[in-house]
């Protein structure tokens, strides 16, 4: 008894000194993320505070060089140029820019441009304060045959996968997901599936319309997610003309697909009526599903993993009054997979969605941001949200309503305060797109971590 009690003694001084120390190391390299939440899960991921936002930006006929361009905004409250535009790299024309995403290793920012279908591939980590144009594809039509309208550029290991709107055959909206490499080599093209050619894939409602737009994947399960748009005939149209004609209002996707990530093959198509666009993914290793919202029947859907292992879409709420069709557009999921936010393009409104139960989302917060509002970037933390302006060239609003900003807010979990704006018409740079965060802290050597001193642990 004696013995064990001087055992017990004894080791606990040697087991503190070990967790103390096993602690301290772990303390110190373990990351506090502050990256946009809607990102490739595959990614790098920013350490601590971001410094920039690069904003893929649309140049406008009669301001500045009329150019597309990647416009690199200081948003670290510690720099003395916080809020100011820091860098502005024109890439000649405009190409109808849209997305842009990183390479998983985070070193390179691919942006497509909708219209010309280059793919331009920026150098983000020599320099991130002042990215590089790398390198521009520019047959992308003919190396993925005939794949029109480079979307979404998202990470996976090694390889960029690129969503399309369209096709170089009748400019609708039949299209594909293409795979390159992270040089920028074409690798294969993914056909979404239609009714005259499902792809083993099996057709759960009335539709297999074969569009696409977005695509998110959850590796866990073994689950990719794509979603659909309309094609070059539409989103190259005047939106009043289009909104005027019937055959063009008809010529939207009603599908999400479920597809094998790993084997890339298409396993369900559901019917998710009124143009599915964003695909934003929870973030907890419990939660197997995703989110989408229909941008002409301003619904809310649920995609989602069922308790018998077979993926299921249901729509779960209203965004707004659909009868006044707010259009919404981008969305962006909270890292603690409690808050969605919306944004609606025509009533220019932010809203906040409770999502804790992601079977019924609760609107806790409506909030006018500008005449006009389509991106939306959550910080990881959840405390930061930005916003810009611009839908497509020939869909943003005319006159005083084409507002052209960047807007960041702060968030508290009750109120949204605006922190600065850059007016993108003033400043002569375009029509601000979309936005994607940078950081040194992603390419600087880290320091290496403090250990804890084992013999002063071990003093009694």
């Amino acid at each position: 008894m004696n013995n064990y009690s001087k055992a017990t003694y004894t080791w606990p001084k040697v087991l503190q000194a070990f967790v103390l120390t096993t602690a301290t190391l772990f303390i110190s390299a373990a990351p506090a993320y502050a990256d946009e939440t809607c990102q490739s899960p595959y990614m790098a991921k920013i350490v601590g505070q971001e410094d920039f936002v690069y904003v893929w930006t649309l140049g406008m006929q009669g301001v500045g060089d009329e150019q597309d361009k990647l416009v690199t905004v200081d948003v670290n409250p510690k720099s003395a140029k916080y809020g100011k535009v820091i860098n502005s790299l024109s890439v000649g024309g405009r190409n109808e820019a849209h997305h842009s995403g990183f390479t998983d290793d985070r070193k390179y920012l691919w942006a497509g441009g909708l219209d010309t279908n280059k793919i331009f591939i920026f150098d983000v980590h020599t320099d991130p304060a002042k990215p590089k144009l790398h390198q521009v594809i520019t047959d992308f039509v003919s190396k993925s045959g005939g794949v029109v309208g480079p979307h979404t550029t998202y990470a996976l290991p090694g390889r960029m996968l690129i969503t399309g709107l369209s096709n170089n055959k009748d400019h609708g909206g039949r299209t594909a997901l293409v795979e390159y490499s992270n040089s920028g080599k074409y690798i294969t093209t993914h056909w979404t599936p239609t009714d005259s050619d499902l792809r083993g894939a099996v057709k759960t409602g009335k539709y297999a319309d074969g569009y696409g737009y977005d695509v998110r994947v959850l590796p866990r399960r073994n689950a990719m997610i794509s979603s659909s748009f309309t094609g070059w005939n539409n989103y190259m149209m005047d939106f009043g003309k289009m909104l005027a004609d019937p055959e063009a209002m008809k010529q939207f996707g009603s599908t999400v697909v479920q597809w094998d990530l790993h084997a890339r093959q298409p396993r369900k198509i559901f019917d998710v009526p009124g143009a599915p666009l964003e695909i934003r993914c929870a973030w907890d290793p419990n939660h197997n599903y995703c989110f989408t919202t229909t941008a002409l029947t301003s619904k809310i859907w649920l995609i989602y993993e069922d308790k018998q292992g077979e993926w299921q879409a249901k729509e779960v709420a209203d965004i707004g009054d659909p009868s006044k069709i707010p259009l919404p557009v981008d969305i962006s999921i909270q890292s603690d997979d409690n808050m969605l936010w919306v944004n609606t393009f025509m009533d220019g409104k932010t809203r906040g969605f409770d999502i804790s139960d992601p079977f019924n989302p609760k609107q806790v917060l409506e909030q006018k941001i500008g005449s006009q509002v389509n991106m939306v970037s959550s910080s990881w933390d959840g405390k930061r949200l930005y916003y810009t302006s611009s839908l497509l060239a020939n869909w943003d609003k005319k006159g005083v309503d084409n507002e052209q900003y960047l807007k960041l807010y702060s968030w508290d979990g009750k109120k949204l305060t605006e922190q600065f704006t850059i007016d993108f018409v003033k400043e002569k740079l375009g029509r601000a797109h979309q936005m994607r965060f940078g950081a040194y802290s992603l390419y600087a050597t880290k320091p290496v971590a403090q250990t804890v001193d084992l013999l002063t642990s071990l003093n009694p």
